[in-house]
């Protein structure tokens, strides 16, 4: 064995322990005839002494010791005089009696502390590096205890952990496939799975009637800060359930994770919201309820009093910033500026401020009267020294959005999007088709085998845009961390959709013949859910971004900039899988 111990177990009812440790130097420190060596592994930092008077040679030795370099000592736990309350072993040291070194290490690109100077860049180059500081680490910890939770959990609810395959069939709709070459099949190709939807659907009519399975997914698609083009997802699949029975069980799971994972207790019901509702007041389907500023409509109070941009607008609305009429002028402008960025695309704002008086001063003043302007003030429900943002446009639901964008970065500079905080909640009610003008057909929402609400059956026909779907999403604080539905489970129906979709019969035999074939053995009606693991741990460790609780992420170009890849095949591979390279510039 090369450790006794390690270095965060330690404490002062060890000391006159004879000990072994082994780990990383962290720093070392020379104080006169004392060297003192930080040593540190996964669990903890050990503060090692050694004595220039008591052993020269082995003083010696540890004045070379660089950073990072893999040591192993043998020495006795001693009382500290200077303790460090800031760490579980600051109460003791070891007064070190043997030192071996087990491996040098060349100075490292960047310190390995909580702290660090590295870039994300040079971090994610040499990523076995980042991993070893705490926060990092920390990160991967928490992964691994919600999943850990997640399997207890569900394995008392009789679910099943199944594994699915990772080369499939493509299929064009939706996001991009990763494509795989076929060297047995040649000019054939698999795809890696965006989700393994059909095949817990094909679960379900095998009689496998609860099942879970956290999996890896792979999507072609620009990234983001919450985006990887390889992920993990909690899936789940349950047969016999309505919609209410889906939600019941996962926002059990969710509370349960907090609980165990964050010692918060929410004893509410998650809140639920239609999608309608969502884009109403909020301008999202995954709306931020940390904090109010609901959407307010002001048609009927701003229209036809002869300011251009209003009278000409389709859609005026605002929010309420309590407490923000101090805004200066300089700060009005920055908001300004930020809400006509191409990525958002307002062509202004109007702003209000109630007056300790009472009365609103706005930046349209020459336009409307006072008494006006306190119509508006009503409409918020305003206070004063509140402070009213407005914004307007030729597309309502565009307009929202914008709006939407406003309000997040207004509750941000505030304060009111406390990482601490949680708000959970379900939307629902979605729509179950979307309008694609540049392919001029309707496309699923979410995907072409969720069922409609049994309700709106009647509606695919006549009125498609109309129909809702009976899928929900789980929203928490502004984070869209799972989402599904139930599914169609009757092969005429899947058939109609597929239609409405813009399938031909025999495409959608080709490509989903084998799931709507399956149908018709008895399948039971089913629905599920998929939580993204990554999202969820990076909501609970407080990350801006969920690479930070993935191992070994991508970049923002889907580069792993430590392994090199992507990165070009030989000839001789290329060759052997009858591929030919001809990259257009």
């Amino acid at each position: 064995m090369y450790r006794t111990h390690t270095c965060g177990e330690l404490r002062i009812s060890d000391v006159n322990t004879s000990v072994t440790l082994a780990g990383w130097v962290q720093r070392s420190r020379k104080m006169g005839g004392m060297t003192f060596v930080d040593l540190r592994d996964r669990y903890g930092i050990t503060q090692l002494v050694f004595n220039e008077e008591v052993n020269a040679a082995l003083c010696e030795e540890a004045n070379k010791l660089g950073r990072e370099f893999v040591i192993q000592i043998t020495g006795t736990v001693n009382e500290r005089s200077n303790k460090n309350a800031n760490i579980p072993t600051g109460d003791i040291e070891i007064i070190v009696s043997t030192l071996k070194v087990l491996n040098a290490s060349i100075t490292p690109p960047f310190t390995i502390e909580d702290n660090t100077d590295g870039g994300d860049d040079i971090r994610m180059k040499y990523r076995y590096l980042d991993l070893r500081r705490n926060s990092v680490r920390a990160n991967l910890e928490l992964r691994h205890k919600m999943t850990i939770e997640v399997r207890s959990y569900l394995d008392k609810l009789n679910f099943l952990e199944v594994e699915t395959p990772v080369l499939v069939g493509s299929t064009p709709e939706g996001a991009r496939d990763f494509v795989v070459p076929s060297r047995m099949n040649q000019g054939q190709f698999y795809a890696l799975p965006q989700s393994p939807q059909t095949l817990k659907q094909l679960l379900m009519v095998s009689g496998f009637d609860r099942y879970f399975q956290i999996v890896k997914c792979f999507r072609d698609e620009d990234l983001r800060a919450d985006r990887q083009p390889e992920f993990t997802q909690i899936d789940c699949e349950m047969s016999f359930v309505e919609q209410e029975d889906v939600l019941n069980i996962f926002e059990g799971l969710s509370k349960h994770l907090f609980k165990s994972l964050l010692n918060i207790e929410i004893s509410e019901p998650f809140q639920r919201m239609s999608w309608h509702d969502a884009m109403k007041y909020y301008g999202s389907d995954k709306p931020d309820l940390r904090f109010g500023m609901q959407f307010v409509e002001l048609m009927d109070v701003l229209k036809g009093h002869g300011f251009p941009v209003f009278d000409g607008a389709a859609y005026i609305g605002g929010i309420c910033a309590e407490g923000a009429a101090s805004y200066t002028r300089k700060q009005l402008d920055a908001l300004t500026d930020f809400v006509k960025r191409p990525q958002i695309g307002a062509k202004g704002m109007v702003y209000a401020r109630v007056e300790a008086d009472g009365t609103v001063k706005s930046s349209v003043d020459k336009f409307y009267t006072q008494e006006v302007l306190q119509q508006m003030k009503a409409a918020f429900n305003a206070k004063p020294g509140d402070l009213i943002l407005i914004l307007s446009g030729d597309d309502a639901m565009k307009t929202r959005k914008q709006l939407n964008e406003l309000r997040l970065e207004v509750g941000s500079q505030l304060g009111l999007r406390d990482k601490r905080k949680f708000a959970c909640l379900w939307v629902v009610d979605f729509p179950l088709f979307e309008w694609d003008d540049e392919s001029g057909r309707y496309m699923a929402v979410h995907h072409p085998f969720t069922s409609p609400k049994p309700e709106d059956i009647h509606l695919l026909e006549s009125d498609p845009g109309a129909v809702r779907a009976n899928a929900y999403d789980m929203v928490i604080n502004g984070v869209e961390v799972g989402g599904g539905s139930i599914r169609i489970f009757d092969s005429e129906l899947q058939a109609q959709m597929f239609k409405l979709l813009g399938f031909t019969p025999e495409r959608a035999q080709e490509q989903f013949g084998f799931l709507m074939n399956a149908f018709k053995y008895g399948a039971p009606p089913h629905g599920g859910l998929a939580y993204g693991l990554d999202r969820f741990v990076s909501l609970f460790a407080g990350l801006d971004s969920i690479r930070d609780c993935i191992a070994f992420p991508k970049n923002n170009s889907g580069r792993d900039v430590m392994l090199d890849a992507p990165s070009v095949l030989d000839q001789s591979q290329l060759d052997e899988l009858s591929l030919i390279v001809d990259v257009k510039e």
